[in-house]
């Protein structure tokens, strides 16, 4: 069964780990798929889980025009896994963001996310405050494209 691990970074207000429960709704729409959330607030990513997945979400707020420093912890980590031998890179991703009014830091999450191979299946999604009405719809269907791609 494709795996989709779905990394983001939410603290304060919660809008993006709500993009991120919104982004997996969209992924199990696609059957046959398996879908973990990791808040990189709470938790550091498991480099072992992360080799086996088949595809990724990425998610973080826009702080100062940049990514969490949770989420980048997570770059860092794959990155130094990948040297080391881990198949850490190389796959299927998407990427989200919330934002209180800038949305500058989605250009930084890409750039980070060629960094390491990964293959962007769907235009990015950013929602300023919380996620509502064409935002939830946005974020669901950036769930399905990467499932519908992991299951190809």
């Amino acid at each position: 069964m494709p795996k989709i691990m779905v990394i983001y970074h939410s603290q304060q207000f919660g809008n993006t780990k709500k993009m991120a429960e919104q982004v997996a709704e969209g992924c199990r729409q696609v059957p046959g798929v398996e879908v973990k959330l990791v808040n990189v607030n709470e938790a550091r990513v498991d480099m072992a889980e992360l080799a086996a997945c088949d595809g990724l979400a990425l998610g973080s707020p826009d702080y100062f025009s940049y990514v969490a420093g949770g989420i980048k912890q997570f770059f860092d980590d794959a990155w130094i896994a990948r040297r080391a031998g881990q198949p850490t890179g190389d796959k299927p991703a998407v990427a989200f963001m919330s934002h209180g009014g800038g949305g500058r830091a989605i250009t930084a999450l890409e750039k980070l996310m060629q960094s390491l191979k990964y293959e962007p299946v769907a235009p990015s999604v950013t929602c300023q405050r919380e996620p509502t009405g064409d935002a939830v719809a946005a974020c669901q269907a950036l769930g399905r494209a990467l499932a519908e791609r992991v299951t190809r």
